[in-house]
């Protein structure tokens, strides 16, 4: 996975690799920790469309249940199945093998630098 400094960010905690246009998507480790141990992941079918700022899938941990929001206007290219059934490597990788879903898109919406997601999260 890329350097988090590499990554872009949205306020409600999902980091975004972007590889021309393909947005890889998951969620931060400020994220994961504030969700706990993590033991069930929702995620969207492949090929489903989805919409910058919407709820695309669920995360639940042993405290709550956090959402999924897409970062961008999109297609699903691929789910993490390795997240679906081993749900913990949300919290044990959560920049690598927790990834969660990879969405095709057009445009890129403005999103956040590593030093601006810092800064919100230290608020």
């Amino acid at each position: 996975m890329a350097d988090k400094t590499e990554l872009q960010y949205t306020a409600e905690h999902e980091w975004v690799l972007v590889e021309g246009t393909t947005a890889t998507v998951g969620i931060t480790e400020y994220a994961a920790d504030k969700l706990g141990d993590v033991v069930f992941v929702d995620l969207p079918a492949v090929g489903s469309t989805v919409a910058s700022g919407a709820i695309v899938g669920e995360i639940e941990s042993t405290k709550s249940v956090g959402e999924l929001f897409a970062p961008v206007n999109g297609t699903v290219l691929e789910a993490n199945q390795a997240v679906v059934n081993t749900p913990e490597l949300v919290n044990s990788d959560p920049f690598g093998e927790g990834w969660l879903i990879k969405v095709t898109f057009e445009s890129l919406p403005a999103l956040l630098t590593f030093d601006e997601y810092s800064a919100l999260v230290a608020e």
